[in-house]
């Protein structure tokens, strides 16, 4: 029998938009929207996609600096309007589902780590169908958001894996910098909201563009 290679990690975490559901265009589409509403210039779609993965009330104050109390109130009740209007059309990148179904078959243990709320997150697993997939997640209203690593933390202690064994899969810099923060590995998708270069220059082992190469590099590294 063949030599089988030792498994690099133990624990693999996912950021969930713009990593494993293709939602960076709803939601920045939602963050424009809302900014308007609110009297305040439409930021650009690079701003907007910047901010994806932030939680909720640090994403808004980067686009619309400056707001008082109520104005932030407003600017985040737009937004939630106008991204619930557009989330049951948000799918799954394909191939996703099946990748995590083989990571799962394989051994590993599945986390998410999302700048989602956990009323939206549970949300967007119950509709794709991901129940009970996940060994654990975590999300930016139960505790401090990206980048600071404290849902990666709470990941680890939950699931009782070394940060040298855990991987952080993500679509910014702010999953980079969580990773990093966290003493963990990243690894940088190309294909969500945060453009290659920015990615890259967070010394990610690897960017990938794509989920069939995601599976390629799991395959060959994890």
């Amino acid at each position: 029998m063949a030599d089988v290679a030792p498994r690099r990690f133990r624990l693999i975490v996912f950021d969930w938009d713009g990593t494993l559901a293709d939602s960076t265009a709803p939601i920045a589409a939602a963050i424009r929207a809302a900014c308007v509403e609110v009297g305040r210039p439409m930021p650009s779609e690079a701003d907007a996609r910047y901010v994806i993965g932030l939680g909720l009330a640090d994403a808004l104050s980067h686009v619309a600096p400056g707001l008082s109390p109520d104005e932030q109130r407003r600017l985040a009740a737009h937004y939630r309007r106008h991204y619930l209007d557009r989330e049951p059309t948000i799918p799954l990148f394909d191939g996703a589902a099946q990748l995590l179904s083989d990571l799962d078959d394989a051994g590993f243990l599945l986390a998410v780590a999302t700048g989602k709320t956990r009323a939206g997150l549970d949300r967007a697993i119950a509709k794709n169908g991901l129940a009970g997939r996940f060994h654990a997640t975590r999300c930016a209203d139960e505790g401090l958001p990206k980048p600071h690593p404290d849902m990666l933390l709470a990941l680890m202690d939950r699931l009782a894996a070394d940060p040298r064994d855990t991987l952080m899969i993500g679509d910014t810099t702010h999953d980079l910098d969580l990773a990093r923060n966290a003493g963990a590995h990243g690894l940088a998708v190309a294909y969500g909201a945060h453009p290659p270069e920015g990615l890259a220059a967070r010394g990610p082992l690897a960017t990938v563009h794509s989920i069939a190469e995601l599976r390629s590099w799991l395959a060959a590294n994890a």
